[in-house]
């Protein structure tokens, strides 16, 4: 084999080992953790408190008025054959037997009742409408007047505009996220601190759409604001559209809720209350990929010229 022939070798070209480790990143503001429990506690105590208002009536109509016969949905309480109560849940020509969870639930002596909704599901007590009604409204206070501060605090720190509301990029990346989320494939390292394009648009529905139209819907059924908010009453179709609304608003909160916790859950719970609580994220850090080995051909070729005195070098003629 003479010095100008080629011979092949496999050389593996690893990756120096990272260095990289764990840190705390400082992800929540105070006041941002304290008005995430507020409302966190705001929000029960509304639920709660205005299912025990909606037992008063559980039925639910389109319109200004509330027919019997014309409810879109009704919890209800029946006797078969036996004489034994049954519970009935009816939404519009469907309906579905429900006997211990909706229309017929136990009382406090074990014995079935005639309720919308379980007791165990209301405060602050099994049928005390007057202080469910006082109960519902001071929170629903509280709840405006935090929603208020965390706009404001939101507009005046740049984290509506910085973290929450979506950008080109964004939107352009939609479909991954998707997939992301079908996949439960969560982000890890510095990525993780950034909100997604699912999660921005929930939060700003749950600010924008849901806070606000709750709120509206709710002031819309009181009778002392006809005079005031006729025109909003109008455009709803009327007090009993607008209870209407208000109540399916306020399951879908209870559908956000459910989706965060088990976001929270599938995504590191301890890391997650800890960022909330103490305001502290613990970022890891992204694990290297495989590398393949590359394999580098080399050549044994003949040993470079040696440069000496008669030895010209010329030089590029494009070179000042």
């Amino acid at each position: 084999m003479n010095a100008h022939s080629a011979v092949d070798t496999t050389t593996s070209v690893k990756p120096e080992p990272s260095k990289a480790s764990s840190r705390l990143i400082y992800r929540h503001t105070l006041p941002i953790r304290i008005m995430h429990w507020i409302n966190v506690i705001a929000l029960t105590l509304m639920l709660f408190s205005g299912l025990q208002i909606f037992n008063a009536h559980p039925n639910l109509y389109w319109g200004n008025r509330s027919d019997q016969g014309k409810e879109w949905l009704s919890l209800r309480a029946q006797q078969d054959a036996a004489g034994n109560l049954v519970g009935i849940t009816r939404i519009g020509q469907h309906q579905v037997t429900t006997t211990g969870v909706l229309g017929v639930s136990k009382g406090s002596d074990g014995t079935p009742v005639a309720r919308g909704f379980p007791s165990w599901l209301t405060v602050p007590s099994a049928g005390w409408l007057a202080m469910g009604r006082r109960w519902h409204f001071f929170f629903a206070w509280v709840f405006v007047l935090n929603g208020l501060c965390y706009i404001g605090y939101s507009l005046a720190r740049k984290h509506l505009q910085r973290d929450i509301w979506p950008t080109r990029a964004d939107w352009r990346g939609i479909g991954r996220s998707i997939l992301d989320h079908v996949r439960f494939k969560h982000p890890h390292g510095a990525e993780a601190l950034r909100y997604n394009i699912l999660q921005r648009l929930a939060y700003l529905s749950v600010i924008f759409i849901f806070g606000i139209g709750i709120v509206l819907m709710g002031v819309a059924m009181s009778p002392r604001m006809d005079a005031v908010l006729s025109p909003l009453v109008e455009a709803v179709g009327g007090r009993q559209s607008a209870r209407s609304i208000h109540f399916i608003i306020a399951w879908a909160f209870v559908a956000f809720v459910v989706i965060h916790v088990f976001e929270v859950l599938v995504s590191g719970v301890f890391n997650q209350l800890r960022g909330m609580i103490t305001g502290y994220y613990k970022v890891d850090p992204i694990k290297p990929e495989p590398v393949t080995p590359v394999v580098v051909a080399q050549a044994e070729l003949a040993p470079d010229p040696i440069v000496t005195e008669q030895t010209p070098i010329v030089e590029d003629p494009r070179r000042e």
